[in-house]
């Protein structure tokens, strides 16, 4: 009897590792890959695994750093990225998440400094034009810039803020366009519940604009500098004539706003081009 059930489990095991063994990376008869499968490179470190259907990717799959760390995980609908998608950095870290369709962003994103604060959250409509509330963060989590965009383009106020959270400007927008007479730049201290006027003791909820065009700037504290075209083409704290927290504009030769340069301590920590 001890015989028999030794033949017997030794038959059932082997015949379950030769299953497992023959689903991996297989081709059929038609040289189609079916089932699931591991891809790996050159050196043997495996860079994608994931499931085939008449040698088509289906599902989700995940793609590996060479060390071996999960550096993307996609879904997949007849051999295209259709789906949820989440990409990490080496660290381990998310980097961005969303819905990846048609190759284009659908519905929520976020992307992720490499501390694990987001970047960014913004809304895409079904053809991937950002549309909605978007939102900016300093990379302390405090909210930056937000407003509301429309087919991809500004629309409405947008509001930014310094990294303590406190405001520092509000930009009306139409269509995209930069409604230039609605920009507001204000004083970093401007909004202290008590201020000092003439000696006097003054309670106030008012946050007062800076005027940017009186006095002579020496290069150091908060200002902002305008293209000849009067467009805000760089605007944050200053050192020595050199922009170390703040944000530059650049802009295309019809006046469009092409992309936004975003500083912290003298360099560049991230770049938002415009659709």
């Amino acid at each position: 009897m001890k015989l028999l059930l030794y033949i017997f489990s030794f038959l059932l095991f082997s015949g379950f590792s030769y299953g497992q063994k023959d689903t991996l990376n297989v081709t059929d008869a038609n040289n189609q890959k079916q089932g699931y499968w591991i891809v790996k490179d050159n050196g043997g470190n495996k860079m994608e695994e994931g499931r085939y259907l008449n040698d088509t990717k289906t599902g989700k799959w995940i793609g590996y750093y060479t060390d071996g760390s999960v550096k993307q995980e996609l879904t997949y609908i007849d051999n295209k990225p259709d789906g949820y998608a989440k990409f990490y950095y080496p660290s381990g870290l998310v980097s961005e998440e969303g819905i990846w369709k048609e190759n284009k962003w659908v519905g929520e994103y976020k992307y992720y400094y490499p501390n694990g604060k987001p970047s960014y959250e913004w809304k895409y409509n079904e053809q991937g034009k950002r549309t909605g509330e978007q939102k900016y963060y300093h990379e302390n989590g405090n909210i930056m810039i937000e407003g509301e965009w429309n087919e991809g383009k500004e629309s409405g106020t947008i509001k930014e803020y310094d990294e303590s959270g406190k405001l520092v400007a509000e930009k009306t927008f139409n269509n995209g366009q930069l409604d230039e007479a609605s920009v507001k730049i204000y004083s970093p201290n401007a909004n202290n519940v008590q201020i000092q006027e003439n000696n006097t003791t003054v309670n106030t909820n008012e946050i007062k604009p800076v005027n940017t065009n009186v006095g002579v700037f020496n290069g150091n504290g908060y200002n902002v500098t305008y293209t000849k075209e009067r467009k805000v083409e760089r605007e944050g704290d200053w050192k020595d004539g050199k922009l170390m927290d703040g944000k530059r504009y650049y802009y295309d030769e019809t006046g469009k706003l092409t992309k936004t340069t975003i500083y912290k301590n003298g360099n560049i920590v991230n770049i938002v081009y415009n659709e």
